[in-house]
């Protein structure tokens, strides 16, 4: 089996691409591409079992509903809502609100925030993907599902914190260390320095550890009020089980 992670950013620059190869005995980092442009993604995510990708997958939907309705001149703003209450609904899809109450973590708002720009790109990607191959599901029941490595390094009691940006190597290292203590079957082979000097790399291997987790079925899944909404706004799949229980 092999899956995939995409630790994604706007350009190509600051995208990095893991491939992860599975046997019996563990798990091995056959290739890291840093940057990785448009071509290379579709390229690694149609040659893998499963892939994850580190990009909100869409938009709030009520969101969109605000901004079709701006565009129409009838914004209706709900009365006795308090102003940070609305916008926070705007600004957050509802398996963000759903991870931040399971890991304490909130992702970044794809309608507010700078990851906006990176959500574009993706939404390109996916459409590309969906042109050569099958449909994709933003809930995670495809080729590809949508994951947060920060909240996957939580879930599974690794350092999620203070190891990004070339200021925080120490705790890059660190990172690296307990990964592979916690997994003493990954093998990053010749990329484990890579991993020691790029958050992103580092990323996109948990992108594609959590994308093994998916294909097992041993990650969160919408829960049944929670189905339309990770339909078109996508869903983040968090780890159920320890790191050891990817090996099976």
């Amino acid at each position: 089996m092999r899956t995939v992670g995409v630790d994604l950013a706007a350009e190509a620059t600051r995208t990095a691409v893991a491939w992860l190869d599975w046997s019996a005995e563990g798990a091995r980092v056959s290739k890291i591409e840093i940057p990785a442009d448009d071509g290379l993604i579709v390229e690694a995510v149609l040659g893998a079992d499963k892939a994850g990708i580190d990009c909100p997958l869409g938009w709030p939907d009520k969101f969109v509903d605000f901004v079709t309705a701006h565009r129409a001149g009838h914004v209706d703003v709900p009365s006795g809502i308090a102003g940070r209450d609305w916008r926070r609904n705007l600004a957050l899809r509802v398996t963000d609100q759903v991870v931040y109450d399971l890991t304490g973590r909130r992702p970044l708002s794809v309608s507010a925030d700078r990851i906006g720009h990176t959500a574009m790109r993706c939404a390109g990607l996916l459409a590309e993907l969906a042109r050569q191959g099958p449909p994709i599901d933003r809930r995670g029941g495809g080729i590809v599902v949508e994951v947060y490595p920060a909240a996957s390094l939580k879930r599974w009691g690794l350092p999620c914190l203070s190891y990004k940006r070339p200021s925080n190597l120490d705790g890059l290292g660190r990172l690296v260390d307990q990964l592979q203590a916690a997994a003493p079957w990954l093998d990053l082979g010749a990329y484990e320095q890579t991993c020691r000097v790029s958050d992103d790399a580092t990323d996109a291997v948990v992108a594609a550890l959590t994308a093994r987790a998916s294909s097992l079925g041993l990650v969160t899944f919408p829960a049944p009020e929670h189905a339309d909404s990770a339909r078109t706004e996508g869903w983040i799949a968090l780890p159920t089980t320890p790191l050891r229980e990817l090996l099976q």
